[in-house]
């Protein structure tokens, strides 16, 4: 079922792109990790502690996949670094300070709802009605 998104949803997903986009540049990172340690012990790639051959057919497909995530990785990198700016721009442009940081803690620093709470001092309920509020006064470009 298709729907319009409501303009709250829509400066959620704002919100929420950098988190994605760091998310993304963490998972890169996993593949490059992960890729490294297979070429440096290909003999024991499958898991089972049993000696294998390697999943690569010789140094060439490696380089070649290595060097395809590190580009991966830089353009998800440098993404990471807009989303960044923008959300913290849009967020800075909000006159409550009580506002800005709690879309700091939630957006960029990633908190959860509860550490938020602990941290600001105030209840469960009254930061969501913060977050209410801060939503209600910001601005994003479409």
């Amino acid at each position: 079922m298709d729907r319009e998104l409501t303009e709250n949803e829509k400066k959620k997903l704002f919100l929420k792109s950098y988190l994605r986009d760091k998310q993304a540049v963490r998972r890169i990172e996993e593949q490059l990790a992960e890729l490294r340690l297979s070429k440096l012990s290909p003999g024991m790639s499958m898991g089972d502690g049993m000696p294998h051959g390697s999943d690569m057919r010789d140094l060439s497909d490696y380089t070649a996949k290595v060097d395809e995530l590190e580009r991966e990785l830089i353009r998800k990198r440098f993404d990471r670094i807009q989303s960044f700016r923008k959300v913290q721009a849009a967020i800075e442009e909000i006159e409550d300070e009580t506002e800005k940081d709690l879309l700091t803690y939630r957006y960029l620093k990633g908190m959860k709802w509860e550490e938020i709470a602990v941290e600001m001092g105030y209840s469960w309920r009254a930061v969501h009605k913060i977050h209410s509020r801060a939503l209600e006064h910001l601005e994003i470009c479409a």
